[in-house]
């Protein structure tokens, strides 16, 4: 570890520590300002109206009876703006609870009565009641300020509150946007090349974080795509010698035995068929186009009725979507397949509700527990639990290759009970979203 390194600029550490003291540096200016501004170490502030109307009650209130007529004709002389005169005994009305007057209040001290008058248009005048109960009134320009216009140090806070705050939400955006873009890279994580790598900002923990992401990416899906291709091949090389074994099983001539042998031939061809066609599910990128999908579940239930299956179609006469037409054609093959095994009357369903495409498969057979339901979308996993195979059964294929159909077209399949008896699996589409590939 580089000395120093938790307080390097590019990393969070030191980034938090820049915030800290820019904060500090923000909160001093704010302090200067309003110390240069109010200036409360300046002997010779001019004194607003508020302190010359105390200055002038305290001076009243030291002097005879006698002398307050020609006082106040001096004062009004020398500050005309303030407007001090005397009130008559009873003419005092009071005009609010003049809370804000506190401060002359406790300058004048409890012989001193402050009143809030009636204002004079942006003036506001202020009466001030002598301990002899003699009442003088004056002008304060501008009125009353704000209660928090009178403590610097409030407004310095606030102030300081107010950047750090700012500071604070910007910092917190900044480090916060990374890992939301993790999070939405880990929802769009494929094997298909198609995502987009994760942007190496921010601080230097993050860009870390985000080539660690990018090069396990890049290690799975060259994982993945080593298995593909090793089983693929694998799968591929055993056709030959299954069709040498075939070829000698028919100079067999035990009639029974070269029946039977010739079976388990044709189930290793079709298991081998089946699972190079999930394998190419997750490697052939097929355009996506229109497709009259109500077209393609009819040519589906027709192919199987020829074969003798009684299968029916059951939805609007036509109904367009953006789709892979073999995939999809493939992917309701199989599920049709898994049904008239189990069943003996099937349907195929149709629904167009908004944006979503809706297909279901219904069988009348026996159906599945709701214990094994997520279960049977799994490869290899087969509705009946024979380990024994023969020309009815299949290979647990047929509803594992549809799943990576429908999650290739940015969809889902499910499976659901149907009434009396029978099971639905549901495959739901969406009309106008642009498919994708399964990861």
């Amino acid at each position: 570890m580089k000395p120093f390194g938790f307080f390097h600029l590019k990393g969070i550490g030191g980034q938090i520590a820049a915030l800290v003291l820019a904060s500090t540096v923000a909160l001093h200016l704010v302090v200067t300002t309003a110390f240069l501004i109010s200036r409360p170490d300046r002997p010779d502030a001019p004194p607003d109206g508020a302190h010359q109307l105390t200055d002038a009650a305290l001076l009243l209130g030291a002097a005879d009876a006698s002398e307050r007529p020609r006082l106040v004709a001096d004062l009004a002389r020398a500050f005309p703006r303030l407007g001090v005169e005397m009130l008559a005994p009873g003419s005092v009305v009071e005009s609010g609870d003049g809370a804000h007057l506190f401060g002359m209040r406790r300058h004048l001290g409890r012989g001193y009565k402050v009143m809030q008058l009636a204002a004079e248009g942006r003036a506001h005048r202020v009466g001030v009641e002598l301990p002899d109960g003699t009442v003088i009134a004056g002008r304060v320009d501008g009125g009353p300020r704000p209660w928090f216009w009178g403590a610097p140090w409030l407004v310095t806070l606030m102030t300081a509150f107010i950047c750090i705050t700012v500071l604070g939400l910007w910092a917190a955006r900044a480090l916060a946007a990374p890992l939301s873009s993790f999070a939405k890279a880990a929802e769009n994580f494929s094997l298909d090349g198609t995502a987009e790598p994760l942007p190496e900002r921010g601080p230097e923990e993050i860009r870390s974080v985000a080539r660690a992401l990018n090069r396990m990416h890049e290690r799975i899906a060259r994982l993945m795509s080593d298995r593909t291709r090793m089983l693929a091949a694998i799968s591929h090389d055993l056709r030959t010698p299954i069709t040498r074994l075939r070829l000698r099983a028919e100079f067999i001539e035990d009639e029974g035995n070269r029946k039977r042998m010739l079976l388990d031939l044709d189930q290793m061809r079709s298991m081998l068929e089946s699972v190079l066609s999930l394998l190419r599910n997750d490697r052939k990128i097929e355009a996506v186009t229109l497709v009259d999908i109500a077209s393609t579940l009819q040519l589906v239930a027709d192919q199987f009725g020829d074969m003798g299956h009684v299968v029916h179609y059951d939805g609007p006469a036509s109904a367009t979507a953006a789709a892979r037409p073999d995939d999809l054609h493939r992917g309701v093959t199989n599920l049709v397949e898994n049904a008239v095994r189990f069943g003996a009357e099937v349907t195929i369903r149709l629904d167009v509700s908004g944006t979503t495409l809706v297909i279901d498969v219904e069988d009348d057979g026996p159906g599945i527990s709701d214990a094994r339901k997520q279960e049977m979308l799994e490869p290899f996993v087969r509705g009946d639990d024979a380990r024994t195979m023969d020309e009815s059964t299949g290979f647990g294929l047929g509803l594992s290759i549809a799943r990576a159909i429908a999650l290739a077209h940015g969809g889902e399949l499910s499976l659901h009970d149907r009434e009396p008896h029978g099971l639905i699996v549901r495959m739901q589409l969406p009309i106008w979203q642009e498919p994708r590939l399964a990861a």
